[in-house]
């Protein structure tokens, strides 16, 4: 059987095989090739079982499944591969395919994989909610600001020369100010979306000599492109803000010295917001910076959520926010000595 006698089974992405009784296989498809970090070639080489160091209960449930010619099903089965000694938690699904039960349909879908669907849902969810709240709540607070200042602007005016009391219609301009930049920045992801053909690269040299120039000692930015990725259509301004957003924080972390990597590639068969693309832009922006404090990690992009004093909390919310505009998504791991961002963005349709 060639791949395109399963050409429906390409763009799923859960790991799909189709096993013969003697274990051999006929078919796998490219998430199943991710899954066992081997290409189509090598694992049609291979019987099922062989593919993992220890396989007696895979090996009990496809008996079972073919002997019986019904379906098998086991909620979570440990796998280990040969050439990885980090286990596999997988839901295994085994459906016989052939009236004479010598062929049969195998599913190795990853727990965390389901964990991962459902944490993005539930952070889409939470992120509408967050969304509606700031702009109610920003709206609410952005119409007196107005009034305040134009009021201490009065005042400073009827002080005449009491210079010994201006300092405080002083400071009451300035902290009214400070608070409409806060607004201005809370409702800045509902501005419109302007899209046009881009190279990330092109946004990711900007941001590079943007923060260079605020940290001219120090800090190293190191460069790992994949060169031959297509245009995206997105727009520039967001996908700048985005990378700078992430950026800044991980050098404010680092104190102003450490080293990043931008680094691109390109990723195959990708489902993002629910829907599936052939390939889409990998961004990754890693610091070698403490690591996210613990008690943060799970409200890292809410809003005014931040692990440093000075800081507002809304660089990673708009992050967010502008990376789901485009119908992408934003995740992160961390420890201590590297931190790494990964924006997944979609190429094409």
């Amino acid at each position: 059987m060639t791949p395109s006698s399963f050409a429906g089974l390409e763009l799923l992405d859960t790991p799909v095989l189709i096993v013969r009784t003697d274990g051999s296989l006929d078919y796998v498809n490219p998430a199943s090739e991710n899954l066992l970090a081997l290409g189509r070639r090598e694992l049609l080489r291979h019987q099922l079982t062989g593919l993992f160091q220890s396989s007696a209960a895979l090996k009990q449930a496809l008996d079972t499944a073919f002997k019986n010619n019904v379906s098998f099903i086991e909620h979570d089965l440990e796998l280990k591969l040969l050439h990885n000694e980090q286990p596999l938690h997988v839901a295994l699904s085994i459906t016989p395919i052939d009236n004479d039960g010598s062929r049969a349909l195998v599913e190795l879908r990853p727990l965390d994989q389901q964990l991962k669907i459902a944490n993005e849902e539930r952070l889409l969810l939470q992120q509408q909610a967050n969304r509606e709240l700031i702009r109610n709540l920003a709206h609410e607070i952005k119409n007196p600001l107005g009034g305040i200042r134009g009021a201490a602007q009065l005042l400073e005016h009827e002080l005449g020369e009491r210079d010994d009391l201006k300092e405080y219609t002083e400071v009451i301009k300035e902290e009214a100010l400070r608070l409409q930049s806060l607004v201005d920045r809370l409702l800045a992801p509902h501005r419109r979306h302007v899209s046009s053909e881009i190279n990330i690269h092109e946004v990711l040299e900007r941001v590079r000599s943007i923060v260079l120039a605020e940290y001219p000692q120090g800090l190293i930015i190191w460069r790992d492109y994949d060169i031959s990725l297509p245009t995206l259509v997105a727009d520039k301004e967001q996908l700048i803000q985005v990378v700078l957003n992430i950026t800044r924080n991980a050098i404010q972390a680092m104190k102003g010295k450490g080293e990043i990597i931008l680094r691109t590639r390109v990723a195959r068969q990708v489902t993002l917001a629910r829907k599936r693309y052939t390939l889409a832009l990998k961004l990754q922006i890693i610091d070698n910076g403490p690591g996210i404090p613990e008690e943060i990690r799970d409200h890292i992009f809410y809003p005014l959520v931040t692990g440093r004093a000075e800081g507002t909390g809304l660089g990673l919310t708009l992050a967010q926010a502008f990376v789901h505009q485009h119908g992408g998504s934003i995740e992160f791991e961390s420890r201590p000595g590297c931190t790494c961002f990964t924006v997944m963005l979609p190429l094409g349709t």
